[in-house]
């Protein structure tokens, strides 16, 4: 804590010392009256200047906490200030019933809703919200309460003893809510907020003490401003000047926020039995004879407009409510799908790591006498052969090689011969798997259709595995649309940091979307197909840490959807110049060939 801090506290002491000298030693006067009502109002001045400061040094629910706290105490403090006014200026004893006196009962509201923002636990805007109304609920009702018990006997039939009388009876009554709330909160907070929930319990209890001491001196007459039973109440406002200092001087990370219990939950149940009360206090009204026929008219109007007042705002609850219960249930919804999807690929993933596993071991194993069979063709080539011989020679050898890069391909599909990766463009790769299937489409009356994305940004990749991809999936929209033709649209697009590429046709669809990608899953005729071409590029597409969907269109065909990662910023900065979109050469036409996997739909 600072000097200025120090002095300030020692300031406030000073005060409620002279106080003290000043009740012992000064006879009953109007300069024991002076002293003591500036004291006061000194006192509580300071104390609001105190707790500004952590208003503006905080944010969300703990500067609401400490405005609250600061607007009670200024309530307090305009209560003084009226008195002062009575006493010190005007030299005329405070009039009973005094207008006044409402704006000391209501000081306590503004810090009963600072306790219901519970800034020491950690909650939710949705919590925060809802708890807020339900404590403007609690806070409507004592309002309520004070015009239905106090206000009638001041304006509508005036008594000055059961005024005052009735004031006491509630204002105790709203002190003892208040030291029991602050009490429920000290105890379930821990730290930084312990200390200041237990130096406002302190406070508030010996100020508490002293008003009900006071009004025990007052009924007996032999109370006077200034006497020693205003010591307590000093001392009480002398100590939230301490209590603004010692928060201020304490940095935001030594105030951790808890998570919270059930006090939210006891809040909205004490606003439904505030409400519930209200039809209990119009029976009252009606059936006490013993009452003022006006004062009994009076309540039963309070206690209706009171409930309309009320039940606008519990109607307000419940439509906060149906949306947070319709926006909870919107989110369970996609959480649900989003699960659904997840346990789908997982699934899927762990179909095609007991495949790659499977498959890593066969190709090992195949590379030996592929090996083998390659020397012994390149040997027997390399003897004297007729000319008939020689082409079979080398047709031999060519199927060799072209079984060493499927295995080759089967290898790197069980990640276990890594891809080679580069700054790709997915427009040229589109375009260079386009005009690759281009023929066969055309052959078989299927027009191809792009709209490609200009600019879009570069991903890394492996140029031949997409391809591959690219072609496989052509392949199947060919084996769809070969009786009748159609049109394959091919289209690319940028989205949320992924790079879209998609291929729709207008064929008759997939029987069954979420099973395309399974290992040995395939609609065609036995001996047609393997059913590992989409498994494959199902796994070339997660080794690029991308997705690959399948669904049906609503307008017929199926449609597959590639995304892929864009590359990052580092790898951006890089000179990055996309394929040429040119006829590819024979040699290209050739090894793609070789990559490509039979196609099932």
């Amino acid at each position: 804590m600072s000097t200025r801090s120090r002095v300030w506290i020692l300031g406030a002491c000073a005060l409620a010392f002279a106080q003290t000298i000043a009740s012992l030693c000064l006879p009953q006067n109007f300069a024991l009256t002076a002293v003591s009502d500036i004291v006061q109002a000194l006192l509580l001045f300071s104390g609001t200047l105190c707790l500004l400061p952590n208003v503006l040094a905080n944010r969300g629910r703990t500067r609401g906490f400490w405005a609250l706290m600061t607007l009670g105490v200024g309530l307090w403090f305009l209560y003084q200030l009226l008195w002062t006014y009575f006493e010190v200026l005007l030299r005329q004893d405070v009039p009973n019933p005094f207008v006044g006196d409402v704006v000391l009962f209501l000081h306590i509201v503004p810090m009963m809703g600072a306790l219901a923002l519970q800034p020491h636990a950690e909650q939710d805007d949705r919590t925060s919200r809802l708890g807020s109304l339900d404590f403007a609920l609690l806070l409507m009702w004592w309002l309520y309460l004070y015009l239905y018990s106090v206000i009638p006997w001041q304006y509508v039939h005036n008594n000055e003893t059961v005024y005052e009388h009735s004031l006491n009876v509630l204002y105790l009554t709203e002190k003892l809510a208040f030291l029991g709330g602050l009490a429920l909160l000290w105890l379930r907070s821990r730290g930084y907020w312990r200390s200041i929930y237990a130096h406002w319990f302190g406070a508030s209890l010996t100020y508490a003490l002293s008003s009900y001491v006071a009004n025990w001196a007052i009924e007996r007459n032999v109370y006077y401003s200034g006497s020693l039973y205003d010591v307590p109440l000093v001392a009480s406002m002398a100590w939230v000047t301490g209590v603004g200092l010692l928060a201020f001087h304490h940095s935001p990370e030594q105030r951790p926020a808890y998570k919270s219990g059930g006090h939210g939950v006891w809040v909205a149940r004490l606003s439904m039995i505030a409400i519930f009360s209200l039809p209990l206090f119009a029976a009252w009204s009606m059936f006490d004879l013993g009452t003022p026929p006006r004062v009994r008219n009076f309540r039963l109007v309070l206690t209706l407009c009171a409930m309309l007042v009320m039940g606008v705002m519990v109607f307000l609850k419940q439509h906060l409510l149906d949306r947070e219960l319709l926006r909870l249930l919107r989110s369970s919804q996609n959480s649900f799908e989003d699960l659904r999807r997840l346990q789908a690929q997982l699934v899927q993933s762990e179909k095609l790591a007991s495949l790659g596993q499977l498959v890593g071991g066969a190709a090992h194993e195949l590379n030996n006498p592929l090996t083998a069979m390659l020397g012994y063709t390149d040997l027997l080539a390399a003897t004297a052969l007729t000319g008939e011989q020689s082409q079979l020679a080398q047709k031999i050898g060519q199927q060799v090689r072209r079984t060493q890069t499927l295995v080759s391909s089967l290898l790197k599909f069980a990640k276990q011969a890594p891809a080679e990766k580069t700054l790709l463009d997915v427009n040229a790769l589109a375009q260079t798997g386009v005009k690759l299937c281009q023929p066969q489409l055309r052959a078989h009356n299927i027009q191809i259709r792009t709209d490609l994305t200009p600019d879009l940004p570069p991903i890394f990749g492996d140029s031949n595995q997409l391809l591959q991809v690219c072609l496989h999936i052509s392949n199947n929209a060919l084996q769809a649309m070969a009786d009748r033709g159609g049109v394959l649209q091919v289209s690319t697009q940028h989205r949320d940091g992924f790079v879209r590429l998609e291929f729709s046709d207008n064929g008759p669809g997939a029987e069954d979307p979420d099973r395309v990608f399974d290992p040995f899953y395939s609609t065609r005729p036995v001996g047609q197909g393997t059913g590992l071409g989409l498994s494959a590029c199902y796994g070339i597409v997660q080794e690029h840490n991308g997705k690959i969907m399948c669904q049906n269109r609503p307008e017929g065909g199926a449609s597959f959807r590639i995304e892929l990662p864009v590359a990052g910023k580092h790898a951006a900065a890089l000179s990055f110049r996309p394929k040429p979109t040119s006829e590819p050469s024979k040699d290209e036409v050739k090894t793609v060939a070789l990559l490509t996997l039979p196609p099932t739909p």
